[in-house]
Formats: structure tokens, sequence, C-alpha cells
């Protein structure tokens, strides 16, 4: 026989706290003034007693779906293949669910005309909406943030003023490119992690060339190659830099998963890494230490870009007045045996 259903008395009593307060709590009403500790205690007896809200009454109480969706401008094919993204949603779910809510997963094909994201909201699927990948000409966002509907970008989109969360794309490219630099390498390609129409791929082919100007290098227009997101797209754009009459001594990937195919490429013209040519990816998704050989990489937090990204379309939500507009969060170069700087 199933045990009887857990009351929100019963979890009041268990809290030491009233029923007014389990109700403010577990439903995350918005100003309600609860201390942190009363609320952390409340959500224990719950957890212990394993009370769960009636989900129909709350949201017919609220006015609300208690869902977020998270859209990625990619088609689903791509997004599985992302390493990077299972920590990005880990963090984007746990800030999410610490307030009682779900999160919807919705890939978004660009190469699509008629796949779009605005209906969740506008058909009350969702109450807001984490945009992931946008791309230079993105409109969609744009027009919810106009109309004051709950949008947040992890990424940026110049010109706009969405709220964002973004990683320091330009930054990190300046790491990885200034990295080769100091070992020596005077020829040095650029592999990009996804088209130039998107917004972080513009932003780390930016930082590159502009590292090459700063160190006073040509900047060499037949080393850039454009990658697609996956392994494949790197193996690929590697065999055309490897083709070159001048090939480069070292190469900057813009993305993990794309690394690892160039680095296959490599292989399959008979060449050593880093001795033949030195690699640098970014992202530091946890295979790129696990490597032949380890990948030096940059490493971005994705895990707080979720988590952060949560936070703020959360705050949009409940009408907060946020912080600030946008979050840029910094870069570390991890230095691994792909380089040459370890041996």
């Amino acid at each position: 026989m199933s045990r009887k259903r857990a009351t929100s008395l019963e979890v009041a009593k268990e809290a030491g706290v009233s029923r007014t307060t389990v109700s403010l709590v577990l439903n995350n009403a918005p100003r309600s003034g609860i201390p942190e500790e009363t609320r952390r205690r409340v959500l224990r007896a719950a957890a212990r007693l394993n009370y769960y809200p009636n989900v129909t009454a709350r949201r017919l109480a609220s006015g609300r779906t208690y869902t977020i969706a998270f859209v990625m401008h990619q088609n689903p094919e791509r997004a599985a293949a992302d390493l990077f993204l299972p920590e990005v949603l880990r963090g984007l779910n746990a800030a999410v669910m610490r307030h009682g809510y779900h999160l919807l997963f919705r890939p978004v094909d660009p190469d699509s005309s008629e796949d779009g994201y605005s209906y969740l909201i506008y058909e009350g699927h969702v109450d807001g909406i984490v945009l992931s990948g946008p791309q230079l000409e993105e409109r969609e966002a744009v027009e919810l943030y106009e109309q004051n509907l709950p949008v947040v970008i992890t990424g940026r989109l110049p010109g706009h003023l969405v709220p964002f969360v973004d990683v320091d794309n330009y930054q990190g490219s300046q790491l990885a490119t200034n990295h080769l630099i100091s070992l020596g390498h005077r020829r040095i390609g650029l592999i990009t992690n996804a088209p130039l129409t998107y917004v972080a791929s513009r932003e780390r082919y930016r930082g590159y060339q502009d590292s090459l100007l700063a160190a006073d290098l040509y900047y060499d227009p037949s080393l850039v190659k454009e990658g697609c997101f996956t392994s494949d797209s790197g193996f690929q754009a590697m065999n055309l830099l490897l083709g070159l009459d001048d090939p480069p001594t070292a190469v900057f990937v813009a993305s993990d998963v794309v690394a690892f195919g160039a680095m296959q490429a490599i292989r399959s013209y008979g060449l050593s890494i880093p001795e033949d040519v030195a690699i640098v990816g970014f992202d530091d998704v946890s295979i790129a230490r696990y490597m032949q050989p380890f990948l030096t990489t940059v490493r971005l937090p994705a895990y707080r870009l979720g988590w952060k990204a949560g936070e703020l379309t959360l705050q949009l939500i409940n009408h907060e007045v946020l912080p600030e507009e946008g979050l840029l969060l910094p870069t570390k170069l991890v230095v691994r045996a792909s380089c040459g700087a370890i041996q």
C-alpha cells in the first residue's frame, strides 16, 4: 500500500514554521522576505517528507507554468554531439530547480525558416527562455526583450540590450593565440568553432586576428578555416590547412570537439602533435584531458554560465531589477601536452 501523501501542515510542523511560510517558500513567492535559513529548513523538511505541492493548483493560483526553456541554435544532431552542453545544462537546471522550476530543452535548426521558439512563451508553454548560441541576425530574442518578456542569452548580441551571461570569447581566444606565439610559432592557423554568422565564433576569430597583429605577425586569411560544431568539420578543415603549400606549424581550434577531428587529420597525414603541428583547443570539455596527447585548451566556466543564466531568467520572471544587464565570465588557459610546452 502506498504511503499517504504528506501535507503542507506536516511540512510546517517538521520545519517549525507556519503553513503560510511553507506556501511562500514552495511557491517561490517574490519579495516574501523569508530568511534564507528558514527557506532551506522548509525545503529540507519537504524533502524528508517527500512532499510535493499540487502542481495544477499552483499553476492556476500563480498563472505560471514553472517551466523555463533552454533553446539552442543547433539542429538536434549537432546539439546531441555538443560535449560542452551537459555542464551548462547542469548549472542551469540546478538554478531553476532551486526555485521550483523545471527545464525544457529545445534545439532549433538555424537553417530552417519555419523553426522558431517565440511561440513557447507566447502560447504559455514556458515562463521564460534562455537562448544559447545566438547568431548576428538574431530577431526573436530582441522582439521578446522589447515586449518585456523574460529572455536571457548565453552569449551576446552586439548593439542590443538583451540580458546576457557570456564567457569572454575574445579574451580566451587571445590567451590561446598568444600562448602559441610565446612558444615561437609564427605561422598559426585558426579553425573556428562555427560559421562566422555566430557571435561567439566571430569573437574568437577577432581575438585570434588581433593577437597576430599585436605581435606584428602577418595575418594570412588562407590560414583561417571554418569549423561547424562537429569533429568531422575539424577533420576536413585541418586537411585543408595541411594541404597548403606553406601549412601552419600551430593551429588554434576554437572548440575542443572540432579540435578532436583536427588532431585525427594530423595523424592521418603521418604527422605528430605537437612536434609537427601544435594544437590549442577551446572549452576544456572533460575528455580533453584524456586525449593523446592531452589537449591544451581554454577552460570556460560552463556550470557557472548555466547557473547565472538561470538566476537572471528567474529575476526577470519575478519582475526584479537586474543587478547588471549582462555578465561576462573570465576564461583560463590550461596548458597540456598538445601545444609542446609540456613534454
